[in-house]
């Protein structure tokens, strides 16, 4: 009898045993019932998994790695909250998960997302703000906290965004898109966060699950919104299933390069160019995009519903207002339309930018629903929004370069000549750097008329403006001296001991930046004219750039003067837009201008003017 209960008591510990479920939980009543559970445990497969309470199983795959199963099952046939996922080594039970089916948020399907009436505000958030020191390492997670080290973590975390979304929604920010907040395990520079070691779990270091949904939460009561960057092309090495493969094609594997990487040529144009060779489109959409970040396959139809299920999951749980995807050309793009049309078939308002690096608008427009550029390739890859990397490029030498036919603001007018090219000129994103970029106030050597130039262009062109974490009080960063760690530095204050807190007080230099924006950014929030309206503009002349925002009831007369002397502008060239006005409130300041075209305008050197016509 001993013999045969310790015979027993072996066979269960050496039988597989349920180590990770995923995803965890679920919801009733979405619009695609149907869920794929991913069930692993060493050699998993070799056992029979059976559902309790009558659930019932409708397709059950197993892959080249016996370590995992992936069931499906109908979510609208289960009427039950809870149900166990039994492992079975013959009729004897060897396991069990219990998986919970819970209830939506009301009208959760149609929460709202970023649109054109928000401006969103970039935070790395390692770098921002320390509100709990005691998580800045973990004993789970490799790398540890050194401030010392501008590569390594240094202790931002979400406590700390939390702390300070006054000073968020007092600047005027009405979308916050962090950088990747889930677990990156790797050993070195992973405060970045883009190397992702598990897709359901925020990294420690940062905080936890619940505190990433109080987050968005306490945005939401706010009227704000989280956007989650979201990395669908690649994850890091480190990954639990990049080392253990639930099978070869889960990613880009090159036999003949080492341990399967490759390093990709970065030539995305590849995916729209009639001309390419099939090795150099291979190269940039399948290669590595570094050798710690495996590339992943898309096409492989349970990658894709992998990242489909997982993205859903967040946008769920977190209550989140949106997405940013970062290298969005490098992914297989058919596998990517499929994807983005189920998120939002899922939630019809649901907003989704991707990182369209590239310089051409045609190239950009491609990547943007319903693009005419699109169709010509018979394609449409259903995502809502783009980042507007022509604007992003012109900006800096529009504002450095004198008036020439073919320099200066010029380059800004010839942006907007395409915008014909764009099927959705509201949902672009428009900015003027970010967690990859130079600094703004490195480039211009602290020069807060030309930031005040460049923030005046985003806030009142067509589109979402997008602002990065401490451009608002002048901080600078030298990506070509100090490497990407310099353009993501500490913001003053978030760290206890700071020599100086910028969230509660400011230097005369910082307000110069600080103030200029706030206004700014709040006036724009109630203009449906800025939001909506069209745009009508005019050729620049001597470096006065002129455009109009206008709609059935309304007109503002932006002004951008990039010389660096002091111009006057005869207002009869503008009678288009200014016949019967015939003053004019500046934004900023309040004071009030004649405007009528009979007048002329003088503007200050490297100045703009944002007028409310009256």
């Amino acid at each position: 009898m001993k013999k045969s209960i310790l015979f027993i008591f072996l066979s269960i510990l050496t039988s597989a045993q349920i180590q990770r479920v995923e995803p965890t939980f679920w919801w009733k009543d979405m619009k695609n019932p149907e869920l794929q559970i991913l069930v692993y445990g060493k050699n998993i497969a070799n056992q029979s998994i059976e559902l309790s309470n009558g659930v019932q199983i409708k397709d059950v795959k197993k892959v080249e790695n016996p370590n995992y199963v992936f069931i499906t099952i109908n979510t609208d046939e289960v009427n039950v909250p809870k149900f166990k996922i039994n492992l079975k080594d013959g009729k004897r039970l060897v396991n069990s998960y219990d998986y919970e089916l819970r209830q939506r948020n009301p009208n959760s399907a149609n929460r709202e997302s970023y649109t054109s009436k928000d401006v969103m505000y970039l935070i790395m958030p390692d770098r921002f703000a320390n509100g709990n020191p005691a998580n800045d390492s973990s004993k789970n997670l490799i790398e540890k906290s050194d401030r010392n080290n501008p590569n390594g973590r240094h202790g931002g975390d979400l406590r700390g965004i939390i702390n300070n979304l006054d000073y968020i929604q007092n600047l005027g920010a009405t979308a916050v898109w962090l950088t990747p907040v889930c677990e990156d395990n790797e050993p070195r520079t992973t405060y970045h966060g883009y190397a992702q070691t598990d897709l359901y779990k925020i990294d420690e270091r940062y905080g936890t699950n619940e505190e990433y949904r109080e987050l968005s939460q306490k945005l939401n009561q706010r009227n704000m919104k989280l956007v989650m960057d979201y990395v669908t092309n690649h994850w890091g090495v480190s990954h639990w299933m990049i080392q253990d493969l639930p099978e070869k094609s889960w990613i880009h594997w090159f036999d003949d390069g080492e341990k399967g990487f490759k390093r990709s040529n970065y030539k995305t144009t590849s995916q729209m160019d009639p001309n390419v060779s099939e090795i150099d489109r291979k190269l940039a959409l399948d290669g590595w995009f570094d050798t710690s970040m495996p590339d992943m396959n898309q096409s492989n139809p349970l990658v894709l519903k992998y990242l489909t299920q997982n993205s859903i999951w967040w946008i769920e749980y977190a209550e989140l207002g949106g997405f940013r995807v970062d290298t969005y050309p490098y992914n297989d793009k058919e596998a990517m339309a499929k994807w983005a049309k189920s998120i939002t078939d899922e939630y019809p308002n649901f907003n989704i930018v991707g990182e369209t690096w590239m310089y051409s608008p045609a190239d950009i427009s491609f990547w943007q629903k319903n693009s005419k550029v699109g169709e010509i390739l018979n394609y449409n890859s259903n995502l809502p929004s783009v980042m507007d990397f022509t604007l992003f490029s012109e900006m800096p030498k529009a504002f450095s370069e004198e008036a020439g036919w073919d320099k200066g603001l010029i380059k800004l007018y010839n942006v907007f000549t395409q915008d014909y090219l764009y099927p959705d000129l509201k949902n672009m994103l428009v900015f003027f750097e970010n967690h990859d970029t130079e600094r703004w106030n490195e480039i211009f050597n602290s020069d807060p008329k030309t930031y005040q130039l460049a923030l005046t262009l985003i806030s009142t062109v067509r589109g979402i403006p997008q602002i990065y974490y401490g451009s608002e009080i002048g901080m600078r960063g030298s990506k070509p001296k100090g490497g990407d760690a310099d353009i993501r530095r500490d913001f003053p204050g978030g760290w206890k001991g700071d020599a100086q807190n910028a969230f509660l007080s400011r230097t005369d230099e910082q307000k110069s930046y600080y103030d200029f924006t706030a206004k700014l950014l709040n006036w724009r929030k109630g203009k449906d004219v800025i939001h909506n309206g069209k745009t009508m503009h005019f050729i620049p002349e001597n470096n006065v750039y002129v455009y109009f925002r206008y709609d059935h009831s309304e007109k503002v007369m932006v002004v951008l003067n990039s010389s660096e002397k002091e111009q006057t502008l005869d207002l009869s060239r503008f009678s288009e837009m200014l016949q019967g006005i015939s003053t004019g409130k500046e934004v900023i300041t309040g004071k009030e201008f004649s405007v009528s075209p009979q007048n002329k305008l003088r503007v200050e050197a490297k100045s703009s003017l944002i007028l409310e016509l009256e």
